[in-house]
């Protein structure tokens, strides 16, 4: 549900897949509206269609995923995970203590606090299970959006990306009072900006449940969600056949290394907890079994995944959020996606890829080793937004509209 599953490498050569294609003009109203023609390469729905494709023409696009890499999805997800590209960035680490007394790591971009402006938006990132920082999805997104002027935080949550563990709990698709804790203290930071967030595979999970759980209290002014699980039922079921083993074995293996780190603070931990189970777990379901579940109260793993999961939240979003699958994703199923929870929401957009794996989408002009073919659509959803939110605010001016009233006067 996860992280890359290793580092990156050099490029080794260079292929551009797209043939454009002209957007159509809508009529359905009084007044013309670009719309982008919605490629019949991708499944497109949700309550906030007509609200947002004028903005997304890169959707007119075809899909065309890279030839032979992208034939299988498995292969897909690997190549993207093994020998992606891990752009360059001087971060510098700020360890937020919560009020449990736990500790996650955010990471800024180094300089950024003086280079740019109070007001630029700001963007948390959130990665997938066991990912950080330094995975190389999470860094292409950093720097796109970095040079469209936009500050950037990477939300490292307890125990990953080396962020330190300082009591006996780690975090959960569950657990949101981190999250609450991270966005209350960016705004805080920075109370002139318009903050926003997006989330891969777990971290996604756990942002779409976090909107539906602040509904209209949400401090956000928009989200996408990548990869989601949604439905942790149907993706633990699935996770535990044929190759997908591989991965299980491969993000067990990450959570022993964190578990194993921080052994120490959980050798008095009695009740249910099983710290042998976790300390040698085989499997991500083998180690939630042994720790997790127990942490966050929940009588078994069944009951963690049922009541985890970020589809029962969806009816609830009440901020503008983008969604992004692919429909052959082995980790995130497309049958787990809430799509008519999603066409209902008229925040929600849905995008469906006909191809991705998990983490993987190479398609698009940096294909094979550049930025994930979501990159440009993440961007232009999240410009947008602020570009919507900046004339809101402009236009609700109350010295502009007493000025404005003086004039029609």
């Amino acid at each position: 549900m996860g992280s890359s599953l290793a580092g990156s490498s050099r490029p080794l050569f260079w292929w551009s897949p797209y043939n454009y294609t002209k957007p159509l003009i809508s009529s359905s109203s009084s007044s013309a509206v670009p719309m982008p023609s919605q490629h019949p390469s991708f499944e497109i729905l949700g309550g906030a269609s007509h609200r947002f494709l004028p903005s997304l023409p890169y959707l007119a696009r075809p899909y065309n995923p890279f030839p032979f890499i992208a034939s299988n999805r498995h292969f897909e997800t690997i190549f993207a995970s093994f020998f992606r590209s891990l752009p360059d960035v001087t971060l510098r680490r700020e360890c937020l203590r919560t009020q449990d007394g736990g500790t996650v790591a955010l990471d800024w971009v180094s300089g950024d606090d003086k280079r740019l402006p109070t007001d630029s938006p700001l963007l948390i990132l959130l990665p997938g299970l066991t990912g950080g920082s330094g995975d190389s999805y999470v860094r292409h997104m950093l720097v796109r959006a970095r040079k469209n002027g936009w500050r950037v935080v990477v939300f490292n949550s307890r125990g990953c990306g080396d962020s330190p563990v300082t009591t006996p709990q780690f975090y959960s698709a569950s657990f949101l009072g981190d999250m609450r804790q991270v966005v209350s203290h960016v705004t805080a930071r920075y109370p002139n900006a318009n903050v926003y967030a997006v989330g891969w595979s777990l971290g996604a999970n756990i942002l779409v449940r976090y909107l539906g759980q602040e509904s209209d209290n949400c401090p956000l002014s928009g989200a996408v969600s990548l990869c989601n699980p949604f439905n942790l039922v149907v993706a633990d079921e699935d996770f535990r056949k044929g190759f997908n083993i591989v991965y299980d074995k491969a993000l067990s293996k990450s959570l022993r290394k964190i578990f194993k780190k921080h052994a120490s603070l959980f050798e008095d931990m009695g009740g249910e907890y099983n710290i042998p189970l976790a300390a040698n777990a085989k499997s991500v379901r083998e180690f939630d079994d042994g720790v997790t579940r127990v942490s966050f109260g929940f009588k078994s793993v069944d009951d963690y995944y049922f009541n985890s999961s970020s589809s029962d939240s969806i009816k609830h979003v009440q901020t503008p959020l983008l969604c992004i699958q692919a429909a052959n994703d082995p980790i995130a199923p497309n049958r787990g996606i809430p799509r008519e929870d999603i066409k209902e929401n008229p925040n929600c957009l849905l995008v469906v890829t006909p191809k991705g794996g998990h983490l993987g989408w190479i398609a698009g002009d940096e294909a094979p080793l550049g930025a994930p073919w979501t990159d440009p659509l993440v961007m232009d959803f999240i410009q947008h937004l602020e570009k919507t939110v900046k004339s809101s605010k402009s236009s609700s001016d109350p010295e502009k509209e007493e000025a404005l009233h003086h004039v029609e006067l």
